[in-house]
């Protein structure tokens, strides 16, 4: 199985892929377009600014080919937002797979810490992502833009508000914490997607 990570100005690539060759999938990291449309599986991950990761997207024509894929993508963290419609970072029009507008966290509360970091329990999980993941698992979150809950939210998390921990759309998926950081539980659920 041919397995893609699209390379973009964004970090967290190598502990994607260290994530994917302990479940024995060899993973290429490309931004090339023949490469991405030969593969099987497509992740988009992401740690970095909305608006200079689209551009770099638009330039390499990849926004344009990932609205129109059919095969499984995973959006992870950053990756997630930039399949939404708009993000409030920088006033960013993204790729649009999901009508959910990106915004930022706002609190008057000096607990609770922006961005937020740290381990938060998923629940109401849904889909084939989940399968074998019990609700109120831990995951690990770092992003200061979350979006928000809608139809197509599979897995909710409360950090200030209610928000979407996870999203799919047909065949794009996409989650707010890292799973390659997220110990056996966040590992189990990218073997999920590997298998769909």
């Amino acid at each position: 199985m041919k397995t893609i990570i699209i390379k973009y100005p964004a970090g967290n690539v190598q502990s994607v892929l260290f994530s994917l060759e302990r479940l024995g999938v060899k993973a290429i990291v490309t931004d090339s377009l023949e490469s991405i449309n030969n593969a099987e599986k497509i992740i988009l991950p992401g740690v970095g600014e909305a608006n200079f990761a689209m551009q770099y997207l638009k330039k390499k024509k990849l926004d344009i080919f990932i609205s129109k894929t059919k095969k499984p993508v995973l959006g992870i963290c950053l990756g997630m937002q930039l399949l939404c419609k708009f993000s409030e970072e920088s006033s960013t029009s993204c790729i649009g797979i999901f009508d959910l507008y990106v915004k930022k966290f706002k609190s008057k509360n000096k607990n609770e810490k922006i961005p937020q970091i740290g381990w938060n329990t998923i629940y109401q999980l849904q889909g084939p992502l989940f399968k074998n993941i019990p609700d109120n698992s831990y995951q690990y979150f770092v992003h200061s833009y979350y979006a928000p809950l809608g139809k197509e939210t599979i897995a909710k998390t409360d950090y200030i508000i209610s928000y979407s921990a996870a999203i799919q759309k047909n065949n794009f998926y996409a989650v707010q914490f890292h799973p390659e950081k997220s110990s056996f539980i966040g590992h189990k659920i990218l073997e999920n997607f590997i298998r769909l």
